[in-house]
Protein backbone atom coordinates (compact mmCIF):
# COMPACT_ATOMS: atom_id res chain seq x y z
CA UNK A 1 0.00 0.00 0.00
CA UNK A 2 1.39 3.25 -0.83
CA UNK A 3 0.77 5.29 2.12
CA UNK A 4 1.43 2.53 4.82
CA UNK A 5 2.22 3.98 8.21
CA UNK A 6 2.10 7.86 6.79
CA UNK A 7 0.39 10.33 8.52
CA UNK A 8 -1.95 12.77 6.50
CA UNK A 9 -3.26 15.61 8.14
CA UNK A 10 -6.66 16.80 6.30
CA UNK A 11 -8.85 20.51 6.95
CA UNK A 12 -12.56 19.60 5.95
CA UNK A 13 -12.52 16.01 6.80
CA UNK A 14 -15.82 15.47 7.59
CA UNK A 15 -17.48 15.36 3.81
CA UNK A 16 -17.00 16.10 0.74
CA UNK A 17 -13.60 16.18 -0.95
CA UNK A 18 -12.06 15.44 2.10
CA UNK A 19 -13.58 12.54 3.78
CA UNK A 20 -13.52 11.04 0.72
CA UNK A 21 -9.78 11.46 0.31
CA UNK A 22 -9.39 10.57 3.92
CA UNK A 23 -11.24 7.10 3.31
CA UNK A 24 -8.84 6.67 -0.12
CA UNK A 25 -5.85 7.04 1.95
CA UNK A 26 -7.07 4.78 4.82
CA UNK A 27 -7.64 1.94 2.64
CA UNK A 28 -3.91 2.75 1.69
CA UNK A 29 -2.84 2.22 5.06
CA UNK A 30 -2.52 5.66 6.04
CA UNK A 31 -3.33 7.27 9.70
CA UNK A 32 -5.51 10.45 9.76
CA UNK A 33 -5.94 13.80 11.21
CA UNK A 34 -9.34 15.20 10.33
CA UNK A 35 -10.08 18.65 11.05
CA UNK A 36 -13.26 20.16 10.65
CA UNK A 37 -16.05 22.88 12.26
CA UNK A 38 -19.01 20.16 12.41
CA UNK A 39 -18.04 17.78 15.09
CA UNK A 40 -21.10 15.52 14.64
CA UNK A 41 -20.08 14.96 10.85
CA UNK A 42 -15.99 14.65 11.82
CA UNK A 43 -17.19 12.34 14.19
CA UNK A 44 -19.38 10.19 11.88
CA UNK A 45 -16.68 10.26 9.08
CA UNK A 46 -13.69 9.15 12.10
CA UNK A 47 -15.47 6.11 13.02
CA UNK A 48 -16.41 4.81 9.39
CA UNK A 49 -12.83 5.38 8.99
CA UNK A 50 -11.17 3.92 11.88
CA UNK A 51 -9.90 0.11 11.63
CA UNK A 52 -7.86 -2.26 13.67
CA UNK A 53 -4.76 -0.39 11.49
CA UNK A 54 -5.82 2.83 10.92
CA UNK A 55 -5.70 5.20 13.46
CA UNK A 56 -8.17 8.21 13.43
CA UNK A 57 -7.94 11.55 15.50
CA UNK A 58 -10.15 14.22 15.10
CA UNK A 59 -10.26 18.12 16.23
CA UNK A 60 -12.98 20.26 16.45
CA UNK A 61 -11.01 23.75 15.18
CA UNK A 62 -12.47 26.78 13.30
CA UNK A 63 -9.24 27.01 11.04
CA UNK A 64 -9.08 31.00 10.82
CA UNK A 65 -8.17 30.10 14.60
CA UNK A 66 -4.64 30.34 15.36
CA UNK A 67 -4.76 29.42 18.40
CA UNK A 68 -6.46 26.19 17.95
CA UNK A 69 -5.17 25.17 15.19
CA UNK A 70 -1.59 25.40 16.56
CA UNK A 71 -2.89 22.92 19.65
CA UNK A 72 -4.33 20.55 17.44
CA UNK A 73 -1.24 20.08 15.02
CA UNK A 74 1.25 19.95 18.22
CA UNK A 75 -1.45 17.48 19.64
CA UNK A 76 -1.37 15.11 16.75
CA UNK A 77 2.33 15.40 16.44
CA UNK A 78 2.55 14.52 19.99
CA UNK A 79 0.66 11.24 19.18
CA UNK A 80 2.06 10.24 15.53
CA UNK A 81 5.36 12.02 16.04
CA UNK A 82 5.21 13.42 12.63
CA UNK A 83 2.92 14.47 9.66
CA UNK A 84 3.63 13.17 6.05
CA UNK A 85 0.77 14.62 4.26
CA UNK A 86 -1.35 17.68 4.57
CA UNK A 87 -4.23 18.35 2.34
CA UNK A 88 -6.11 21.49 3.41
CA UNK A 89 -10.26 21.10 1.75
CA UNK A 90 -12.01 23.53 4.35
CA UNK A 91 -13.78 25.85 2.23
CA UNK A 92 -17.24 27.71 2.02
CA UNK A 93 -19.67 30.23 -0.19
CA UNK A 94 -21.17 32.88 0.25
CA UNK A 95 -21.98 34.48 -3.10
CA UNK A 96 -23.08 37.99 -4.19
CA UNK A 97 -22.26 40.23 -7.18
CA UNK A 98 -20.03 43.04 -6.60
CA UNK A 99 -22.97 46.07 -5.23
CA UNK A 100 -24.50 43.69 -3.03
CA UNK A 101 -21.68 41.46 -1.33
CA UNK A 102 -20.93 42.53 2.45
CA UNK A 103 -17.63 42.82 3.47
CA UNK A 104 -18.48 40.61 6.21
CA UNK A 105 -19.20 38.11 3.50
CA UNK A 106 -15.61 39.24 1.47
CA UNK A 107 -13.97 38.66 5.28
CA UNK A 108 -15.21 35.34 5.90
CA UNK A 109 -14.49 34.02 2.41
CA UNK A 110 -10.80 34.66 2.55
CA UNK A 111 -10.36 33.87 6.44
CA UNK A 112 -11.67 30.51 5.93
CA UNK A 113 -10.60 29.47 2.19
CA UNK A 114 -7.32 31.98 2.27
CA UNK A 115 -6.31 32.15 5.77
CA UNK A 116 -7.12 29.42 6.97
CA UNK A 117 -4.81 27.45 4.27
CA UNK A 118 -1.90 29.98 5.51
CA UNK A 119 -2.19 28.71 9.30
CA UNK A 120 -2.73 25.74 9.02
CA UNK A 121 0.63 24.95 6.47
CA UNK A 122 2.24 27.40 8.58
CA UNK A 123 1.63 24.79 11.51
CA UNK A 124 2.57 21.68 9.68
CA UNK A 125 5.60 23.02 7.90
CA UNK A 126 8.49 23.31 10.56
CA UNK A 127 7.71 19.53 11.48
CA UNK A 128 8.17 18.58 7.95
CA UNK A 129 11.15 20.57 7.50
CA UNK A 130 12.39 18.92 10.65
CA UNK A 131 11.40 15.71 9.12
CA UNK A 132 13.01 16.79 5.57
CA UNK A 133 10.25 15.23 4.01
CA UNK A 134 6.55 16.37 3.50
CA UNK A 135 3.40 16.59 0.56
CA UNK A 136 1.46 19.23 0.66
CA UNK A 137 -1.56 19.67 -1.02
CA UNK A 138 -4.06 22.58 -1.00
CA UNK A 139 -7.34 22.55 -2.98
CA UNK A 140 -8.28 26.05 -5.27
CA UNK A 141 -10.53 26.35 -7.94
CA UNK A 142 -11.99 27.01 -11.36
CA UNK A 143 -13.14 29.67 -9.92
CA UNK A 144 -9.83 31.37 -9.83
CA UNK A 145 -9.96 31.83 -13.45
CA UNK A 146 -12.63 34.00 -12.38
CA UNK A 147 -16.65 33.11 -11.63
CA UNK A 148 -19.44 35.45 -11.50
CA UNK A 149 -20.64 36.47 -8.29
CA UNK A 150 -18.00 35.25 -6.53
CA UNK A 151 -14.97 37.91 -6.31
CA UNK A 152 -14.15 36.85 -2.80
CA UNK A 153 -14.08 32.92 -3.64
CA UNK A 154 -12.71 33.93 -7.19
CA UNK A 155 -9.84 35.77 -5.27
CA UNK A 156 -9.40 33.35 -2.11
CA UNK A 157 -8.84 30.23 -4.59
CA UNK A 158 -6.73 32.40 -7.11
CA UNK A 159 -4.50 33.46 -3.56
CA UNK A 160 -4.17 29.48 -2.77
CA UNK A 161 -2.71 29.00 -6.40
CA UNK A 162 -0.02 32.29 -5.39
CA UNK A 163 0.63 30.26 -1.97
CA UNK A 164 1.39 26.61 -3.83
CA UNK A 165 4.33 28.18 -6.16
CA UNK A 166 5.63 30.59 -3.79
CA UNK A 167 5.56 27.87 -0.47
CA UNK A 168 7.45 25.24 -3.39
CA UNK A 169 10.10 27.80 -3.80
CA UNK A 170 10.54 28.27 -0.03
CA UNK A 171 10.15 24.51 1.21
CA UNK A 172 11.47 22.52 -1.59
CA UNK A 173 15.11 22.63 -0.45
CA UNK A 174 13.55 20.64 2.49
CA UNK A 175 11.93 18.25 0.26
CA UNK A 176 8.83 19.26 0.58
CA UNK A 177 6.37 19.20 -1.97
CA UNK A 178 3.70 21.96 -2.51
CA UNK A 179 1.04 21.71 -5.16
CA UNK A 180 -3.13 22.57 -5.62
CA UNK A 181 -6.04 21.10 -7.46
CA UNK A 182 -8.42 23.44 -9.00
CA UNK A 183 -11.71 21.42 -9.40
CA UNK A 184 -14.22 22.27 -11.72
CA UNK A 185 -18.42 21.56 -10.75
CA UNK A 186 -18.46 18.82 -8.01
CA UNK A 187 -21.19 16.72 -6.99
CA UNK A 188 -20.76 17.65 -3.03
CA UNK A 189 -22.42 19.01 -0.18
CA UNK A 190 -21.47 22.56 -1.47
CA UNK A 191 -23.18 22.04 -4.81
CA UNK A 192 -26.32 22.39 -2.63
CA UNK A 193 -24.94 25.41 -1.14
CA UNK A 194 -24.44 26.75 -4.67
CA UNK A 195 -27.80 25.88 -6.05
CA UNK A 196 -28.96 28.10 -3.14
CA UNK A 197 -27.08 31.13 -3.53
CA UNK A 198 -27.36 30.74 -7.60
CA UNK A 199 -30.16 33.63 -7.32
CA UNK A 200 -27.43 36.12 -5.65
CA UNK A 201 -25.13 35.71 -8.63
CA UNK A 202 -27.98 36.67 -11.12
CA UNK A 203 -28.53 32.67 -11.95
CA UNK A 204 -32.61 32.02 -11.99
CA UNK A 205 -32.31 28.54 -13.37
CA UNK A 206 -29.62 27.03 -11.29
CA UNK A 207 -30.43 23.40 -12.86
CA UNK A 208 -30.79 24.67 -16.53
CA UNK A 209 -27.29 25.94 -15.93
CA UNK A 210 -26.25 23.09 -14.70
CA UNK A 211 -27.22 20.95 -17.72
CA UNK A 212 -25.91 23.47 -19.95
CA UNK A 213 -22.31 23.18 -18.40
CA UNK A 214 -22.69 19.55 -18.58
CA UNK A 215 -23.33 19.83 -22.41
CA UNK A 216 -20.40 21.95 -22.97
CA UNK A 217 -18.39 20.03 -20.77
CA UNK A 218 -16.16 17.29 -23.49
CA UNK A 219 -16.33 14.31 -20.70
CA UNK A 220 -20.26 15.22 -20.53
CA UNK A 221 -20.82 15.00 -16.71
CA UNK A 222 -20.23 16.77 -13.29
CA UNK A 223 -17.12 15.83 -11.61
CA UNK A 224 -17.25 13.08 -8.17
CA UNK A 225 -15.41 13.71 -5.07
CA UNK A 226 -13.16 10.32 -6.03
CA UNK A 227 -12.16 12.41 -9.25
CA UNK A 228 -10.94 15.65 -6.73
CA UNK A 229 -9.29 12.54 -4.14
CA UNK A 230 -7.31 10.71 -6.71
CA UNK A 231 -5.94 13.68 -7.64
CA UNK A 232 -4.87 14.71 -4.25
CA UNK A 233 -3.66 10.97 -3.98
CA UNK A 234 -1.36 11.15 -6.62
CA UNK A 235 0.45 14.53 -5.18
CA UNK A 236 0.47 12.74 -2.07
CA UNK A 237 2.29 10.01 -3.11
CA UNK A 238 6.11 9.38 -3.88
CA UNK A 239 4.96 9.23 -7.81
CA UNK A 240 4.86 12.95 -7.72
CA UNK A 241 8.23 13.74 -5.91
CA UNK A 242 9.33 15.47 -9.02
CA UNK A 243 5.78 17.99 -9.17
CA UNK A 244 6.11 20.96 -7.08
CA UNK A 245 4.82 24.57 -7.63
CA UNK A 246 1.73 23.09 -10.14
CA UNK A 247 -2.32 23.43 -9.43
CA UNK A 248 -3.87 20.77 -11.49
CA UNK A 249 -7.14 21.47 -12.54
CA UNK A 250 -9.67 18.89 -12.67
CA UNK A 251 -12.71 19.87 -14.87
CA UNK A 252 -13.68 17.55 -17.24
CA UNK A 253 -11.90 19.86 -20.05
CA UNK A 254 -8.95 21.30 -21.40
Amino acid sequence: MRFQQKVALITGGANGIGAKTASLLAQEGAHLVLLDWNETKLEETAGRLRTADVEVLTFKVDITDKTLVNEAVSKAIAHFKEIDILINCVGILQDNLLPNLKEEEWDTVININLKGAFLITQAVAPYMVEQNSGKVVLISSQAALGAKGRVNYAAAKAGIQGMVRTLAIELGPDNINVNGVAPGFIDTEMSAVSESLAKNRGIEDFQKMKQTMISQNPIRRTGKPEDIAYTILFLSSDEASYITGQTIYVTGAP
